[in-house]
């Protein structure tokens, strides 16, 4: 490896003097500077492994050059060998505070000279090596992370895709509810985490139902208060399979599924919370579960219009729904219809 030295000093023999040792040394090549100015825009533009610097300089001295050139966002690591006098200690202290990283003395004795920037030059490149091996670290475990993420949505997807076998619903409405619950969950500033943690969580929403005996959950008509009872306990069924996993997702699945029938007036079930005791993202899920199920075709219903769909919802704002979810779902309807067309049911 060949490194780059920097070298920067008014005094065209001390150039000369320290570019011949750096060339002695064998495993370097360097560039000079008389003038400090020019070598400070160098340095803007181009990496060194090791900055030798003279304190007493015209225009920009040693301590004003190395300020500024640690300001520069990719040399703050950089070594620096700063050039003084024997008697100049305040000066080396200055230094120190603006990042210098050692010092020679004048005269520069040139075995000390040669040892000196060989190992600040070592030091420099072992510092590298570590930054680009944390740098490495730090790609291997997004990656993995990345994968761990995939692994966990496809994993959401089948659980849904369970539920979705035994229930006349689409999968279509699995991906609009979910859809919209993110537009609300935008709508109302939610961090952007917590909107991509709903908008996974949300297929979930009635997973339990494949708790559900097929006479009530696929029965044509109106059910029976008795087995209106019995379809109730999909809510408690889906908490029961998704809860008390360390996944966030299946976490916030297991809450979703088991408070998104509650009703913001205390109605609803299965455990007639009230108001803001409702869990948000089971509130959010509850508008746009609602107002898919109302605009889809079943085999046992027609859809309704997007009016009169918006008119229900509208309506049961305060009772049924929050009414901030109720706002945020109608000031986003240009998103709604965009989603409504992206996820269509099959013929």
């Amino acid at each position: 490896m060949t490194y780059q030295v920097m070298i920067v000093d008014d005094a065209e023999i001390n150039l000369v003097l320290f570019e011949a040792l750096i060339k002695r040394m064998g495993n370097s090549k360097s560039i000079t500077f008389s003038d400090a100015l020019k070598g400070l825009e160098w340095a803007k533009a181009n990496d060194f492994d090791l900055l030798i610097v003279d304190y007493m300089m015209p225009g920009l001295d040693g301590i004003e050059f190395i300020q500024q050139l640690r300001e520069m966002p990719s040399k703050q690591n950089a070594p620096i060998l700063m050039i003084t006098a024997n008697d100049q200690k305040q000066i080396r202290y200055r230094a120190l505070d603006v990042g210098a990283t050692d010092f020679l003395t004048k005269p520069v004795d040139k075995v000390e000279f040669m040892a000196r920037a060989n190992n600040m030059l070592l030091l420099g490149a072992s510092r590298k090596a570590l930054a680009d091996r944390a740098a490495w670290l730090a790609e291997e475990v997004t990656k993995a992370t990345a994968e761990i993420v995939r692994r966990e949505r496809e994993t959401v997807i089948r659980l849904s895709k369970a539920a979705e076998y035994r229930d006349p619903e689409t999968g279509a409405h699995i991906l609009r509810m979910a859809h919209y619950s993110e537009l609300i969950a935008k709508a109302i500033n939610l961090p952007k985490a917590e909107q991509e943690l709903l908008l996974e969580a949300a297929p979930m929403h009635d997973i339990g139902k494949v708790g559900i005996a097929d006479n009530i959950l696929l029965k044509p008509g109106r059910l029976t208060p008795e087995e209106f009872e019995v379809m109730k306990q999909h809510a408690k069924f889906g908490y029961e399979i998704l809860k008390g996993s360390l996944s966030r997702v299946l976490q916030a699945g297991a809450e979703i599924a088991r408070d998104h029938h509650e009703k913001f007036d205390g109605t609803g079930y299965p455990r007639g919370l009230l108001g803001a005791d409702i869990p948000i993202f089971s509130r959010i899920v509850a508008v746009a579960d609602v107002f898919d199920a109302l605009t889809s075709e079943r085999p046992y219903k027609k859809a309704w219009t997007l009016e009169r769909a918006s008119d229900h919802i509208k309506s049961c704002s305060g009772s049924h729904f929050d009414p901030l979810c109720v706002d945020a779902f109608f000031s986003a309807w240009e998103g709604v219809l965009a989603i409504r067309q992206q996820y269509q049911d099959e013929s």
